[in-house]
């Protein structure tokens, strides 16, 4: 592949001043870390294909990270760094070349204390999950892609996931310690974020800080069960999905509820859905296996799958076709597929997406994830959209945000065009203090190109 970068960067004297560190110019693989799951949007492949860094450099510990910094500072060398690249929007694709900085070598966890850890940034979260639970806690929220994915990815590019019906989504006060970073001012300096603080970086797509270190909050670890429960009629489905999260008393891990034909898409679960049948898929304590049932049998829906924690621990996991895992199965099948991130009003009766269901048939297949906003459980939906023209899915758009519904674009690249439709000031005025030449993961933030 080649880069279409706006012009060819001298990488010979930051090569010899990092001499030692562990340094990739192998273009196969320089161009397989530029990349991530921007495929899933017809939108961003012309406008991300071929588009790659120049060098790949893998630090070791925070002193090397500080060491790139201050080299690309001095020869004014963009700077994009990733985790292990499971993004969807391209927000670790280099615009404009450079260096790729991969943070999966940093693996180190610090501490766990009860309800608290500290890690390194390439700590993946299975790994941490691992730790954290012989302890007898666990991460509050994963995403979907947690057996490979890193927590300063996740916080860096993420927003929520599996345990984001009980703790809400990332951005919720409490659900983020603390995080060190590392600057690119002309004397490059590693700083701590707390309190609200840590908003100025996270969900920033590494554009204002090189996130170094994490402290994160912990759950209490539960035995995990898994369900799947099927249902005739999809509102039916839905309704139970809002009752279940509803239900206080019963404790819950993952709620996700997909509108047929979406299960046929799911090849080792197809023998537990059958055909044409709307479906659960479900993580509950196993504590609360009894109360659930209770509640299927007052939905007159059907349990066909049940796993207890020590069986959900092996083999297929329910965890691994929600959220965007949904999207790539679907997409497995049929590459043509994309998808759309809506959050519905808060309205338990699920008005607007019993009329979205309807209105858009097969052709925007539904798919909930419900989650906690604002201490009230709600219906997110990453639907599965068949995709003719980008003028048709701008329609899309464009008929649920006029219908009340918000939706998170997942076919723009740019921060504030997917899910904060507005600047965030405080982000903008951290990148001029700790980024002030624009050089981390450039074109990315449009607040900073129009300043």
């Amino acid at each position: 592949m080649t880069s279409t970068k706006s012009s060819a960067l001298d990488l010979a004297p930051l090569i010899a001043d990092l001499a030692g560190l562990d340094i990739i110019t192998d273009p196969n693989q320089v161009y397989k870390l530029s990349q991530d799951y921007y495929t899933f949007s017809p939108v961003l492949v012309p406008q991300l294909t071929g588009k790659v860094g120049d060098i790949v450099i893998r630090p070791a510990d925070e002193a090397e990270v500080l060491q790139v910094a201050q080299s690309c500072v001095r020869y004014k060398i963009p700077l994009t760094v990733r985790g292990a690249g499971t993004g969807n929007y391209g927000q670790c694709v280099p615009l404009e070349g450079g260096v790729i900085l991969d943070m999966t070598r940093m693996t180190a966890v610090k501490w766990i204390k009860p309800g608290m850890a500290r890690m390194e940034a390439g700590v993946k979260l299975s790994a941490l999950d691992k730790q954290t639970r012989e302890t007898g806690w666990e991460i509050r929220m994963a995403p979907s892609t947690y057996r490979t994915a890193t927590i300063g990815g996740f916080v860096g590019g993420g927003s929520g996931g599996i345990g984001s019906i009980t703790y809400g989504q990332l951005r919720d006060r409490g659900n983020l310690q603390a995080v060190r970073v590392v600057t690119m001012e002309a004397e490059p300096r590693a700083i701590e974020l707390r309190g609200d603080d840590v908003y100025k970086v996270a969900h920033a797509y590494g554009t204002n800080g090189i996130i170094t270190e994490l402290e994160v909050p912990l759950a209490p670890a539960y035995p995990w069960a898994e369900a799947i429960v099927t249902f005739s009629e999809f509102m039916t489905a839905a309704r139970f999905g809002q009752a279940l999260s509803d239900a206080d008393g019963i404790i819950k891990k993952l709620v996700c509820i997909c509108a047929a034909p979406l299960s046929t898409y799911f090849a080792a679960l197809r023998g537990y859905i059958p055909d044409g049948a709307h479906c659960a898929l479900l993580i509950v304590s196993e504590t609360s296996l009894e109360a659930l049932s209770e509640l299927v049998k007052e939905f007159e829906g059907r349990i066909t799958y049940q796993k207890n924690s020590q069986e959900a621990s092996k083999g297929v996991t329910i965890a691994e076709y929600s959220w965007n895992h949904t999207t790539l199965h679907a997409r497995s099948v049929d590459p043509t597929l994309t998808y759309l991130q809506t959050l519905f009003p808060d309205d338990k009766r699920l008005t607007l997406l019993e009329h979205m269901y309807q209105h858009f048939g097969d052709e925007v297949m539904v798919h909930l994830e419900f989650l906690r906003v604002g201490g009230s459980a709600r219906p997110a939906s990453l639907q599965v959209v068949r995709y003719t023209t980008e003028e048709r899915l701008n329609e899309i758009i464009a008929y649920h945000e006029s219908h009340g519904a918000f939706i998170f674009n997942p076919h723009t690249y740019v921060l504030e065009e997917g899910g904060m439709k507005q600047v965030d000031v405080e982000q903008l005025k951290f990148k001029e203090k700790v980024d002030p030449y624009g050089l981390l993961n450039p074109g990315k933030m449009r607040a900073w190109l129009e300043r």
